[in-house]
């Protein structure tokens, strides 16, 4: 079952005792809070790893004008879009093309890049061991911030730490192990024949 925000903030909330919120406009200091971090926190633990579920590919269209300097071509950078992964040719995504990113645009040598980069997908999207992890981040955040107390604050950004690599460990098994096609160091070791 996947949480809204507002959801998301709540449980936080309530991980840590205080008051649930309905809405990020509530008049109390809960809702202020959970309005101003819960944006950046989730944008942050997006960011944070290569989630499958927050994961695409785009083939990417050139911008007319060519960059200042550097590379010989300029894209516009989608929308959601968080954080690059790796850039492929427009025949693989596996190959790795040099890129920079400089403020909204990507830039390339390539004429024809496709993209795979991290996105931000509407909550209703994310799944349950994410929720999780965003619940266990929230509170951490939320704590100091409510309740004055590092020591709670560190107790619960270490259990927040404990989520994120089950997350992320449930998240690794969602494809298929892929193989090594090609390893050159086992090539020549394997026409090696020794010198005695």
């Amino acid at each position: 079952m996947a949480l809204s925000a507002v959801a998301l903030c709540s449980r936080a909330l309530l991980k840590l005792g205080a008051e649930a919120i309905s809405s990020f406009n509530d008049s109390a200091a809960e809702a202020e809070i959970a309005s101003a971090l819960y944006a950046p926190v989730r944008d942050a633990q997006l960011a944070s790893h290569p989630w499958r579920f927050a994961t695409t590919y785009l083939k990417l269209n050139r911008l007319p004008t060519a960059p200042a300097a550097g590379y010989p071509y300029a894209y516009q950078l989608p929308d959601r879009f968080l954080r690059a992964v790796g850039l492929g040719s427009g025949s693989s995504r596996a190959d790795t093309e040099p890129f920079a990113i400089a403020g909204r645009q990507l830039l390339a040598e390539h004429p024809s890049p496709v993209l795979t980069y991290i996105y931000r997908p509407d909550e209703e999207d994310t799944p349950s061991y994410f929720d999780q992890v965003m619940i266990a981040r929230l509170a951490a955040e939320f704590c100091l911030s409510l309740t004055e107390s590092p020591t709670r604050a560190r107790m619960l950004a270490q259990a927040a730490d404990d989520e994120i690599r089950r997350a992320r460990q449930i998240d690794s098994q969602q494809a298929t192990t892929q193989a090594i096609r090609s390893f050159p160091l086992i090539e020549v070791r394997a026409g090696w024949t020794g010198g005695r």
